[in-house]
């Protein structure tokens, strides 16, 4: 089966050249690269554009304006055409190496989605913010409250779908939103959900992680509007 790997990027000149080379030597040997860089500015989008022209990417799609994380998700969707397409983040939280243990529930025909769950044990991970994993698992609990799912982390970055799952749905949220309304999405097709534990690398705000305190509000808003009014 071809694997689709959607990239969404802003602002991770630091990472952005190390994680395609991660992902390419990924042991996947059926896979395009999806890059959407969602209208960098300090030297990520020139980059790409270099590599881009060299064809060392699949496909590369620039933003002509800072739209968010579901809106850089969305065109990576629609141009995907692998029968499996996991989204990977643009810096080096998460281990493209994962990638088989990531895939192994659905090429066994036993899941049509898969999260990576950072907290679900196994797997070494970067002691970093406690409030920051307590926000996680509040997010999470109120989340598995209206899902009735058992997710231990609905806001990871790894999560994996059937093409033909992804196909059911219109997504709307342009920022991190997009991770509860995934979640509850998925959740109304009564699909078959799997959780593996994953490692995390996890970076400080020093090291260029951007979501805040005004995203988690952002999330509960949108645990409400996509399970109780969508």
């Amino acid at each position: 089966m071809k694997l689709s790997i959607i990239i969404p990027c802003f602002n991770e000149i630091n990472t952005i050249e190390k994680i395609i080379q991660a992902v390419k030597k990924s042991e996947v040997s059926d896979k395009e690269i999806i890059i959407v860089d969602d209208c960098s500015s300090d030297g990520t989008r020139e980059y790409l554009e270099k590599i881009k022209s060299n064809g060392e990417v699949d496909k590369i799609f620039f933003h002509s304006r800072n739209l968010g994380k579901g809106a850089a998700l969305k065109t990576g969707f629609a141009a995907a055409t692998g029968s499996i397409i996991i989204i990977q983040d643009a810096d080096l939280e998460y281990n493209p190496e994962e990638y088989p243990k990531l895939l192994k529930p659905i090429l066994d025909n036993r899941a049509d989605v898969v999260y990576g769950s950072r907290f679900k044990g196994g797997s070494a991970g970067r002691v970093l913010f406690f409030w920051h994993s307590l926000g996680n698992l509040f997010l999470t609990t109120l989340s598995n409250m209206f899902t009735n799912l058992n997710l231990t982390d609905m806001e990871t970055c790894y999560k994996v779908f059937r093409k033909s799952i992804i196909d059911q749905l219109t997504f709307e949220e342009k920022g991190f939103g997009i991770e509860p309304e995934i979640t509850a999405k998925i959740s109304k097709l009564k699909c078959r959900i799997y959780e593996v534990g994953i490692s995390y690398n996890g970076r400080t705000y020093e090291e260029g992680k951007k979501i805040n305190f005004k995203d988690g509000f952002r999330a509960i808003y949108c645990i409400l509007r996509y399970n109780l009014f969508k």
